[in-house]
This record gives structure tokens, C-alpha cells and sequence, in this order.
């Protein structure tokens, strides 16, 4: 049996370097003002979709919803393997929260047409919510397993699959149409097919642009009107660092330092310790 997939891909800006600088007054990222990589997670996801592929046939299409500049991560996608391509890019969608997110991204996977597995990373690196996939399942009213870190065994309308805990992994059956996040780390994308690249950079590559109104939501469900929730304010804390060493006997040198941390900003939390310790803190 060969299946239909999607699979969830995101361009992201490089928050390696975020400074004040990148922040508008709203409280969102200019994200003209920091280089664009794809979400690495999500290259983890379209990895996982590839290999049912690999192995069971089917077709997979890649679906991002950003700026227009969004449309290399889908042509670095379709070079890997991927078969179809939509940009969702629209004004409408600019500011959107989490939940204004994954109801632009259910609304384009209906119209996309029948589907049998919904591939997303983990979380993104800009928002490092991991929300996105749990609230598109949500949205669509399927089942999902999260910290997927592999695909043990499918059949018709059932599939099995291993999911990461701290301290170990659980076994999951569940049915089909499903919706998978999945860990990074735990496979090794594909590199880029030559070919498939020079199709992608001839604009050759089958990617589809839709707006809002293609995929049918208004103004009132998406982007910053259609968000619950708003960014107030966005800093980078600055740390004043200071060291000292303690000499003396374990017992008095214990104290000696819960008194210091005790004077300091987390005081509350230095009391508690001490506390526990059945200490005397003045």
C-alpha cells in the first residue's frame, strides 16, 4: 500500500544571533533582519516521510506557510525527495500566533485533498513551542503521537511506532489518518538530489502559492487578529557576573553561602533551600 503524506516545513530565522535589533515595537520578529535556515526538526520530519516513501511507495507534499521568500525551504524539501509543494503567503497571515498558525495550516491540508500521515518536526527554533503539530492533529480531529523517533511497522489503516521518554520508549498503535511529530536527531536527512536542485532553481519544481481566500479563512481566524495570544514585550537579560570562593569548614561554609544568596534577588527560593537543610538563615 502506498500512502499520501504531508509533511510540516518552516523557515525559520537563525536565532543564534537574535539581538534587540531584529524586535518591532509589537513585540515580533523582523525576520528580513536575520538569515533564513530551515527549522532543523522539520528536516528530521521530511527525512521519516521519506523513508515510508522509500519503502512503501507514495506521495508527499511539503506544505510552509511564511513570506514569499519562504519558497526556498520547499524547494530544498521538493530537491530531497518531496513530490508537491504549497506556499501558504498572504499579509493576513503576518503575526500569528500558535493557534492562528495551525488553522491556516489545517485549512491548506483539507483542501490539499485525502491524506494518510501528517509529518512535523518536534518544535521550531524560533518559537520552540512544539505546539504546532498537537493543535494541527487537534484542529483536524485525528489522532497524534508526539517524540516519534521511529516508524516500527504499518499496515492498511494502522501504524506502530516508537516514542521517546526520558528514560526509555513506549510502543504506540494508532489508526490512520495520523499525525506524527518527531525528534530530531534520531535519523539523517537525505542530502539534496542534483537534479531535483537544478529543477527547483528553473522553477521546474510543482510549488503552488495560496493566499487566505484560496484556502477559505478571513481575516477574523488568522494572523494578529486571529491570535489568542500577544508577545508584550521581548528583551535580552543582561547578567552582572561575580564570583567568590569560600574556604573553611563544610558546615560553616554551607551557611555562609545560603546567607549571601539569601540577601540576593532569589532569596525566596535560597529560604526554602535552607529550609529543607534545617539551616538558620538569617
Amino acid at each position: 500500500m502506498s500512502y499520501d503524506m504531508v509533511c510540516l516545513i518552516k523557515q525559520v530565522p537563525d536565532t543564534r544571533n537574535v539581538t534587540s535589533d531584529v524586535l518591532r515595537e509589537d513585540g515580533t520578529v523582523n525576520r528580513q533582519a536575520l538569515p533564513a535556515v530551515v527549522n532543523p526538526d522539520d528536516l528530521f520530519a521530511l527525512e521519516m516521510a521519506l523513508g515510508v516513501k522509500d519503502k512503501f511507495g507514495g506521495k508527499i507534499t511539503v506544505i510552509s506557510m511564511g513570506p514569499p521568500m519562504a519558497v526556498e525551504v520547499l524547494k530544498d524539501a521538493l530537491s530531497r525527495g518531496a513530490d508537491h509543494a504549497i506556499l501558504l503567503t498572504d499579509k493576513k497571515f503576518a503575526g500569528a500566533d500558535t493557534l492562528a498558525t495551525s488553522h491556516v495550516l489545517e485549512s491548506a491540508i483539507r483542501k490539499n485533498g485525502n491524506f494518510n500521515l501528517i509529518f512535523c518536526g518536534r518544535q521550531a527554533i524560533d518559537g520552540d513551542t512544539a505546539q504546532i503539530g498537537p493543535q494541527v492533529a487537534d484542529f483536524l480531529q485525528i489522532p497524534q503521537v508526539t517524540y516519534v523517533s521511529e516508524i516500527e511497522k504499518t499496515e492498511k489503516d494502522r501504524i506502530i511506532v516508537k516514542r521517546r521518554l526520558e528514560d526509555g520508549y513506549e510502543r504506540i498503535e494508532c489508526r490512520m489518518p495520523a499525525l506524527l511529530t518527531v525528534l530530531g536527531e534520531l535519523n539523517t536527512p537525505r542530502y539534496p538530489d542534483v537534479g531535483r536542485v537544478i529543477a527547483a532553481c528553473l522553477e521546474r519544481a510543482p510549488i503552488k502559492i495560496w493566499n487566505a481566500a484560496d484556502i477559505g479563512v478571513t481575516v477574523h481566524d488568522v494572523g494578529l487578529e486571529g491570535s489568542l495570544t500577544h508577545v508584550i514585550k521581548t528583551y535580552v537579560p543582561r547578567f552582572k557576573r561575580q564570583g567568590e570562593i569560600l574556604e573553611g569548614e563544610t558546615n560553616a561554609v554551607v551557611k555562609e553561602l545560603i546567607n549571601k544568596l539569601g540577601q540576593s534577588e532569589g532569596a525566596t527560593a535560597c529560604k526554602a533551600v535552607a529550609a529543607a537543610c534545617r539551616l538558620e538563615v538569617s
